[in-house]
Protein backbone atom coordinates (compact mmCIF):
# COMPACT_ATOMS: atom_id res chain seq x y z
CA UNK A 1 0.00 0.00 0.00
CA UNK A 2 1.42 3.68 -1.00
CA UNK A 3 1.87 5.87 2.17
CA UNK A 4 0.64 9.48 1.47
CA UNK A 5 1.47 12.75 3.20
CA UNK A 6 -1.14 15.68 3.57
CA UNK A 7 0.51 19.23 4.12
CA UNK A 8 -1.13 21.81 5.18
CA UNK A 9 -3.67 20.55 7.39
CA UNK A 10 -5.84 23.58 9.53
CA UNK A 11 -5.29 22.78 13.35
CA UNK A 12 -8.65 23.18 13.47
CA UNK A 13 -9.32 20.17 10.73
CA UNK A 14 -6.93 17.89 12.44
CA UNK A 15 -8.28 18.58 16.07
CA UNK A 16 -12.35 17.97 14.35
CA UNK A 17 -10.44 14.61 12.65
CA UNK A 18 -8.96 13.74 15.98
CA UNK A 19 -12.22 13.81 17.40
CA UNK A 20 -14.27 12.09 15.32
CA UNK A 21 -12.07 9.30 15.30
CA UNK A 22 -11.57 9.34 19.36
CA UNK A 23 -15.54 9.16 18.85
CA UNK A 24 -15.55 6.21 16.67
CA UNK A 25 -12.86 4.26 18.73
CA UNK A 26 -10.51 4.36 15.75
CA UNK A 27 -7.14 5.84 14.61
CA UNK A 28 -6.90 9.12 13.03
CA UNK A 29 -5.35 7.12 9.69
CA UNK A 30 -8.24 4.76 10.21
CA UNK A 31 -11.24 7.04 10.16
CA UNK A 32 -9.01 9.82 7.50
CA UNK A 33 -9.00 6.65 5.27
CA UNK A 34 -12.63 6.06 5.95
CA UNK A 35 -13.92 9.20 5.03
CA UNK A 36 -11.66 9.26 1.77
CA UNK A 37 -13.05 5.89 0.56
CA UNK A 38 -16.44 7.03 1.53
CA UNK A 39 -16.56 10.57 -0.55
CA UNK A 40 -14.52 8.66 -3.75
CA UNK A 41 -17.48 5.90 -3.48
CA UNK A 42 -15.07 3.01 -2.41
CA UNK A 43 -16.68 2.15 0.81
CA UNK A 44 -18.37 -0.83 0.76
CA UNK A 45 -21.29 -1.70 2.74
CA UNK A 46 -22.03 -4.86 4.72
CA UNK A 47 -23.56 -7.22 2.91
CA UNK A 48 -26.09 -8.31 5.50
CA UNK A 49 -26.79 -5.13 7.55
CA UNK A 50 -30.32 -5.42 8.34
CA UNK A 51 -30.61 -6.79 12.22
CA UNK A 52 -33.89 -8.39 13.58
CA UNK A 53 -35.11 -8.93 16.28
CA UNK A 54 -38.32 -10.60 16.35
CA UNK A 55 -37.18 -14.04 17.56
CA UNK A 56 -35.22 -12.51 20.66
CA UNK A 57 -38.02 -13.62 23.19
CA UNK A 58 -37.48 -17.48 21.98
CA UNK A 59 -34.35 -17.41 22.70
CA UNK A 60 -32.22 -17.86 26.16
CA UNK A 61 -31.16 -20.56 28.26
CA UNK A 62 -31.85 -23.90 30.28
CA UNK A 63 -31.77 -24.23 34.00
CA UNK A 64 -30.26 -27.18 35.06
CA UNK A 65 -33.83 -28.30 36.71
CA UNK A 66 -35.36 -27.65 32.66
CA UNK A 67 -32.58 -29.13 31.24
CA UNK A 68 -32.88 -32.58 33.17
CA UNK A 69 -36.72 -32.32 32.57
CA UNK A 70 -36.55 -31.91 28.81
CA UNK A 71 -33.91 -34.48 28.67
CA UNK A 72 -35.91 -37.14 30.81
CA UNK A 73 -38.59 -36.48 28.24
CA UNK A 74 -36.54 -37.19 25.46
CA UNK A 75 -35.16 -40.11 26.24
CA UNK A 76 -38.56 -41.38 27.44
CA UNK A 77 -39.33 -40.86 23.92
CA UNK A 78 -36.29 -42.45 22.32
CA UNK A 79 -37.56 -45.32 23.74
CA UNK A 80 -38.53 -48.31 21.14
CA UNK A 81 -42.05 -50.10 21.92
CA UNK A 82 -40.80 -53.61 21.23
CA UNK A 83 -44.14 -54.62 20.53
CA UNK A 84 -45.37 -52.52 18.21
CA UNK A 85 -41.66 -53.93 15.55
CA UNK A 86 -42.58 -57.78 15.63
Amino acid sequence: MKALTIRGVDPEVAEKLKLAATKQGKSINQFTLEVIKESLGLKKGKKYSLEYDDLDDLFGRWSDDEFKEINAIIKRERKIDKDLWR
